[in-house]
């Protein structure tokens, strides 16, 4: 699908980690890479895959995805942990 999501479609402000803006982003899984929650050069990537996964480009389910990602505990370390708790949760919320 190629969903493309910008910062401005976000309901957050996420700060950006510049030093890291260039490193490889998540592209799918296996990705066991630590996410970070804390840069959105990670977050736009992250939400696009898991939009893309569940087939939508509404406003309402990004923004849904954002409050899954500020809910969920810190022990989901790896961006395929990220991803999978988002995409999963979010199909149990959305339907």
């Amino acid at each position: 699908m190629g969903i493309v999501v910008k910062a401005s479609d976000l309901k957050f402000k996420y700060p950006k980690d510049l030093q890291n803006r260039e490193e490889p982003k998540f592209s799918g899984i296996p990705d066991s890479t630590p996410f970070n929650r804390d840069d959105l050069y990670d977050i736009l990537p992250m939400m696009e895959a898991v939009m893309d996964a569940l087939e939508s480009s509404d406003g309402q389910v990004l923004h849904l995805l954002e409050d899954i990602l500020n809910e969920m505990p810190r022990f989901f370390v790896t961006r395929e942990e990220v991803y999978t708790c988002l995409l999963e949760t979010a199909r149990e919320r959305h339907t």
